[in-house]
């Protein structure tokens, strides 16, 4: 099993470009099931979970062609409506192609997902939409199998907003007979940019990136070619990183107006922003950031795959802060493995009390989940001493290359 070994070096310096969204790019792989005419994807990022939604629609009997960022997908002659639990338990985004397969063959067979143990995802805003729009929904051993003849608009609003369950029931509706209706929906801007791409297929669609969107379905949609939106999750994790090590680093090909909450908390931490329309420069002029307090709570408000990059800037920040998790309940996992690198942080409940310490120490450390990973790759860069990260496919599943790209800002980062 890979790892990767870091040595830490000071300050990250330099200029890197930021790929495309793998949290974008899912959602529309997953769109082209709608259509029988083909679908032209660029800035597709070079991701673990990328790589298995493909798989699995080739699975499903879709023709797919990739070359480097670019990807084509004819779903002409899908001859399976069951997408298996050996692929799907890796990935959560798979949960995506239950209302495509639903809205087009009439019938959907989709293992529950799996994907990063970070805390409850349940599927029954899925299921519950689906419903609403007249589909028959039920759970057997461990599979999702929903039937409909052709689904109906509906009135339906989210208990919480969720982004996928916002995304399927968008997607689901596209196909839909009437209009559909849901509120209280998710406003991350993936769900806007799936909404572009539904309705240059030819979907009628209002109100993406607000709470309430309307979707007016359609007897049949086109294909077309669409450009995956730049990973702010990404941008945001190089910006920390920069941060953590008191470096300079010029972030590029990137889309600032996705990180209002996440730049605001750097410039607060003591950060020099310099901002353009596709690129962000942070300077903390060889100084220590200092700590501040983070809140989650879906877009607008800050980002809950920002949290614990932002644990790993607080520890080595001057001051104390507190990090409160409101999304999921297990998203902690890596204040045990900050810790066994001297981090001085306590949790209560679901809060986390962090004093910062000037350095931290290297150490055999473990990724338990996505975002986890990518917080102990920042603590090992700005840490004494050689860092290993276990269980790095974690890392794998949503940053292209992340290794290689800190090299060449300086780290010295290896993968063993």
């Amino acid at each position: 099993m890979e790892k990767i070994l870091i040595t830490g070096n000071g300050p990250l310096r330099g200029e890197v470009s930021i790929a495309g969204a793998k949290n974008a790019a899912l959602p529309i792989i997953a769109a082209s099931l709608l259509t029988n005419e083909p679908l032209q994807v660029s800035n597709i990022p070079a991701v673990r979970d990328i790589s298995t939604a493909l798989k699995l629609l080739e699975l499903l009997g879709c023709q797919v062609e990739r070359n480097d960022t670019e990807l084509a997908i004819d779903s002409s002659q899908v001859h399976s409506v069951r997408a298996p639990y050996e692929l799907v338990k890796t990935m959560r985004g798979s949960i995506l192609l239950l209302g495509p397969l639903l809205a087009r063959f009439g019938e959907a067979d989709v293992s529950l997902p799996g994907g990063c143990a970070i805390g409850s995802r349940p599927v029954n805003e899925h299921i519950a939409g689906l419903e609403a729009m007249g589909a028959e929904v039920n759970i057997e051993a461990g599979y999702i199998k929903a039937a409909a003849r052709r689904l109906r608009g509906a009135h339906f609003a989210f208990d919480v907003p969720s982004v996928t369950a916002t995304e399927n029931l968008m997607m689901a509706a596209s196909l839909a007979e009437g209009t559909t209706v849901l509120e209280n929906c998710a406003m991350e801007p993936e769900v806007g940019d799936l909404a572009k791409l539904l309705a240059a297929m030819g979907a009628g669609i209002e109100g993406a990136g607000t709470s309430t969107i309307t979707i007016e379905g359609s007897e049949r949609l086109n294909g077309t070619s669409h450009r995956v939106p730049p990973d702010r999750i990404e941008t945001g994790t190089f910006l920390v990183a920069a941060a953590a090590t008191r470096g300079d680093v010029r972030v590029v090909n990137t889309e600032p107006d996705f990180l209002h909450h996440v730049l605001g908390k750097l410039e607060q931490a003591g950060a020099r922003l310099q901002i353009g329309p596709d690129w962000i420069h942070l300077d903390t002029d060889g100084k220590r950031c200092q700590a501040v307090n983070i809140h989650t709570a879906p877009y607008p408000a800050f980002p809950t795959d920002m949290q614990a990059q932002f644990m790993a800037l607080n520890a080595l920040s001057e001051g104390s802060a507190t990090v409160v998790e409101n999304i999921f309940e297990n998203r902690f996992m890596h204040v045990a493995e900050l810790q066994r690198m001297g981090a001085d942080i306590e949790l209560q409940g679901h809060t986390a009390i962090v004093r910062g310490r000037e350095r931290l120490q290297g150490a055999p450390v473990m990724a338990t989940d996505l975002r986890a990973s990518a917080s102990l790759v920042i603590a090992g860069l700005a840490a004494d001493g050689d860092t290993t990260v276990d269980r790095v496919y974690h890392l794998d599943r949503g940053y292209a290359n992340i290794d290689s790209k800190l090299a060449e800002l300086g780290a010295v980062i290896r993968r063993i």
